[in-house]
């Protein structure tokens, strides 16, 4: 490809932009609560489906908007707020508050994860001790012969 190629290829086609800031500047959009609380099921039924990005490209948000609503969920910012009130940042008790909860879920996963290794390892301590007592058996019946 040459650069008069170039050129021939870019001299019948407007070079229109689709870009977020396209249109030029825009008013910055507000979510009301209940707006905050269906984007996040939305987008966290689109991410069970690999659809995640898509979603977010479509209606135009940023993952850190999905982050910091979803720390205002679990907080409990989002839930009772009539439409239009006003969610300013976490108090260090909700913030505490979600913390913790993000903790215990985290833990709760690594507990389960323990669990299910413990009883592979009973089943198989069970499984090897089983068959030591078959041949210990088999070498007593060989000996006294």
């Amino acid at each position: 490809m040459t650069i008069s190629s170039l050129a021939v290829a870019g001299d019948n086609v407007p070079m229109g932009s689709t870009g977020p800031r396209s249109g030029g500047p825009q008013r910055r959009r507000v979510f009301s609560p209940a707006e905050k609380l269906a984007h996040l099921a939305a987008y966290e039924q689109a991410c069970q489906t690999s659809g995640g990005g898509a979603y977010l490209r479509r209606e135009g948000l940023y993952s850190s908007l999905i982050c910091e609503w979803r720390k205002q969920r679990d907080a409990g910012v989002l839930h009772g707020k009539p439409a239009g009130a006003t969610i300013g940042k976490l108090t260090a008790e909700q913030a505490e508050i979600a913390r913790l909860k993000r903790e215990l879920d985290k833990t709760a996963k690594r507990l389960a994860g323990t669990e299910a290794a413990l009883e592979i390892m009973g089943k198989a301590h069970a499984y090897v001790g089983d068959r030591c007592q078959v041949r210990a058996r088999s070498s007593l019946v060989r000996s006294s012969r």
